[in-house]
């Protein structure tokens, strides 16, 4: 059973590159949690990360699931985060855990089973969910009649533009590489898992990688609006899946009268990651512009219009400078503490899987080759 959490919630970050040392280490403080612990498999990175924090290091995840002072862990490696995630369940410790959290639905069902046994909170860091503007935008979207059309937007740099403004030094290069390797042979096993063994090496490494590490996001936002996913998709990649950079992907689906379009543009030299998710009705539209990622303090934007008649409203929308990765600390803390239910939920991530899933098996259709790849809910 987890450890009992009467004053601060005691957490560890697992993984300290550029998203931990860049959002969460500093909003850990803010939302009022206690760091006691920073992991990573660099020990030169993790000590000056540490150290910079005031905590005890390791480059050992055991040592740190082990530690009695350590209430919750955040694991935020690269990669998928099943195993990470699994052996902190195992002992004893809550989890919030980055996506993408499994490459599979079978090992995600293997966590609840875990999380069930143990008694441990499981929060999904899908931040968009927690975006401080994402129930105004379900409400608007909630009050608009006969939608025609939702369509999602990504423009996504090279991480030079986006993280250039952290001034972070190059990364250390004294990571254990055999940890490395059977991470990554673990990640490549459960890529043909999830798409079967027919599936091309370029079409696993962009499930993988673009499909898990970045589109994921959008299933998950499009569930915290309270939009229905899709059945299946279509979808083509370009200009090539075997090129030199990540693939384009342009995706259509339909659900009931509406049509759905997913829109994920690799631009290395884009100055910015930016993000719309559009809503367009018979009675109006909204328009989503969510906050970049790697800053402390960002707004998100909701433009609202709507008509009745001859007469035409339009509205701008923001908040707090507060992010969603603030927030979904805030909730985390709720969740473990005061016994909140998770938004981001282990059975919510499920979805998702199957969603990335479709579409890696749309790309293979576009491409001539069919998957035999398990979608059904």
């Amino acid at each position: 059973m987890a450890a009992a959490t009467p004053g601060q919630l005691r957490i560890a970050v697992i993984g300290a590159g550029t998203i931990s040392q860049s959002v969460h280490l500093p909003s850990i403080r803010r939302a009022g949690l206690e760091l006691v612990y920073v992991c990573d498999l660099s020990p030169t990175r993790v000590a000056e990360v540490a150290a910079a924090n005031g905590v005890r290091s390791s480059s050992d995840p055991a040592e740190v699931f082990a530690a009695p002072d350590v209430d919750a862990v955040l694991i935020a490696t690269p990669g998928s985060h099943a195993r990470l995630a699994l052996a902190a369940i195992r002992a004893g410790k809550h989890v919030l855990v980055e996506k993408p959290v499994a490459l599979t639905v079978r090992e995600i069902d293997e966590l609840e089973q875990a999380a069930a046994e143990h008694g441990t909170i499981v929060q999904v860091g899908y931040m968009k969910m927690y975006d401080p503007l994402t129930a105004t935008a379900a409400a608007e979207i909630a009050a608009l009649n006969d939608t025609r059309l939702v369509r999602i937007t990504v423009s996504h740099p090279a991480d030079e533009p986006q993280v250039a403004h952290l001034r972070m030094t190059p990364p250390p290069r004294d990571a254990d590489a055999r940890e490395i390797a059977a991470a990554e042979a673990y990640e490549a096993d459960r890529a043909v898992e999830a798409l079967g063994a027919e599936a091309s090496p370029e079409l696993l490494r962009y499930y993988a990688g673009v499909l898990n590490g970045s589109v994921i996001h959008e299933f998950s936002l499009l569930r915290g609006l309270g939009l229905p996913l899709p059945q299946s998709w279509t979808a083509t990649v370009f200009p090539r899946l075997d090129g030199p950079e990540p693939a384009c992907l342009l995706a259509e689906a339909a659900v009931g009268d509406a049509r759905y379009v997913l829109s994920w543009n690799w631009l290395p030299e884009y100055p910015e990651y930016e993000e719309e998710l559009a809503v367009l009705a018979s009675d109006g539209r909204i328009a989503f512009h969510l906050a970049r990622p790697y800053l402390l303090e960002a707004r998100s934007s909701l433009r609202v219009q709507s008509h009745a008649g001859s007469q035409r409203k339009d509205t701008l929308l923001s908040d707090t400078d507060e992010t969603g990765f603030l927030r979904q600390l805030d909730a985390f803390r709720r969740a473990v503490q005061d016994g909140e239910p998770v938004l981001s939920t282990l059975a919510g991530a499920k979805e998702d899987v199957r969603q990335v899933q479709s579409l890696a098996a749309a790309i293979a259709a576009s491409l001539g080759l069919e998957l035999t790849v398990e979608t059904a809910r």
